[in-house]
């Protein structure tokens, strides 16, 4: 299990109406986060128990298993995985039905998508210890709020996997990180580990970073900064 916190934050979506799965999925994944969806409580409860998420956007209306089950059975467990719950009722007692079962938050549909984000991102700080807001190493300042990457004060213009990965490298503060890891944080469980996706990321990071380079690839083991 990786601390909370290392990196880019993890989320499931838990969620039976496909389509709006996959837009929350989509919307979550340019603002920086690892996104799994799945469309049933008993899938959601497989998900939770393979993968270490940091927050999960729970339906509560889920088939086979319901939402209020899931919630039970990870507040149960002792998870560390926060509860966003969505439900098609906004009435209070619904609310409160929630939070009593464990939820940390809730979010009544129809929503607007920018408060769901910002609320998802909350929820990560308070799951995880506190990334700082600035990171800074060999002349590049990393800035964890902006989501904006320097060196030397020239703009790195990076992708958002590019700034997941060299923030989990200065995370690291001159330690190793392994592909798997990388893999783990950066990318979702779609990710095939035999793609060389992170190679391939790590080889346009480099070209961005330019001379001199930064990034070492230490043999069998992962990359350091």
């Amino acid at each position: 299990m990786h601390e909370a916190g290392d990196i880019t934050m993890r989320v499931l979506v838990a969620e039976d109406e496909e389509i709006l799965a996959e837009l929350v999925a989509t919307g979550l994944r340019r603002a920086g986060f690892a996104v799994d969806t799945v469309y049933s409580g008993d899938a959601a409860l497989a998900y939770l128990g393979l993968h270490d998420y940091d927050v999960v956007v729970l339906d509560r209306d889920l088939p086979r298993v319901h939402g209020d089950d899931v919630a039970r059975r990870l507040v149960a467990s002792g998870s560390r995985t926060r509860i966003l719950m969505l439900t098609a009722s906004g009435a209070t007692e619904d609310r409160v039905a929630g939070l009593d079962l464990g939820a940390d938050d809730y979010v009544a549909k129809p929503f607007e998508f920018p408060e769901l984000v910002s609320r998802v991102r909350a929820l990560r700080r308070r799951s995880a210890r506190p990334v700082p807001p600035q990171l800074e190493r060999y002349g590049i300042r990393l800035d964890t709020v902006r989501r904006s990457a320097l060196r030397d004060g020239r703009d790195l213009d990076l992708s958002p996997k590019e700034f997941t990965v060299l923030q989990l490298l200065l995370e690291a503060d001159g330690g190793t990180v392994s592909a798997e890891e990388l893999l783990e944080r950066a990318w979702d469980a779609n990710a095939d580990p035999f793609t060389g996706a992170v190679r391939v990321c790590m080889s346009k990071l480099r070209a961005k970073l330019g001379e001199p380079a930064l990034i070492r690839t230490v043999q069998g083991v992962g990359y350091a900064l």
